[in-house]
């Protein structure tokens, strides 16, 4: 319960409020059912996710903005995602619990352009720079996520 300016009592729930985003409460979050459905469409046609492709799917990061990031052309990929950053952050951590359960491996990769590498955070703070980067891969053989083929009968 949050008290107003007016003294009036209103319930506080996650998918209205700024709360963390940890492992007890994320699929409370009302961007876990859009990150879910980002990564299945993703894992239905490859065998890995990446955070970059993800912010895609959600309609966040255009396709031109992110070719404008590899050229170069943008000094770093928050300048042109479509959300503020802590919108942005909140993703970043779901995504990442929600692969744990999916059992994906990370893996970090290197975004460069020729010798450049690629900022994806004005700052440059590691930890931020590292969540972008952290892929995400299917462990095994099969990708048990692919899209089965539909029989024609």
């Amino acid at each position: 319960m949050k008290e107003t300016v007016a003294g009036d009592v209103i319930p506080v729930t996650l998918a209205g409020s700024m709360q963390k985003v940890t492992l007890e409460n994320y699929r409370q979050d009302r961007y876990y059912p859009k990150v879910v459905a980002a990564v299945k469409r993703l894992l239905a046609k490859q065998r890995h996710v990446s955070p970059v492709e993800v912010l895609m799917e959600m309609g966040v990061l255009m396709a031109d903005d992110r070719k404008r990031w590899q050229r170069g052309q943008v000094p770093y990929l928050e300048k042109v995602i479509r959300c503020n950053l802590s919108k942005a952050g909140r993703i970043l951590r779901i995504l990442r619990f929600h692969a744990h359960d999916l059992n994906l491996g990370p893996s970090m990769t290197a975004y460069r352009h020729g010798k450049q590498v690629l900022r994806f955070s004005k700052t440059g703070v590691k930890a931020i720079e590292e969540a972008y980067a952290r892929h995400f891969v299917v462990i095994g053989k099969q990708n048990p996520f692919e899209a089965k083929p539909r029989s024609s009968d």
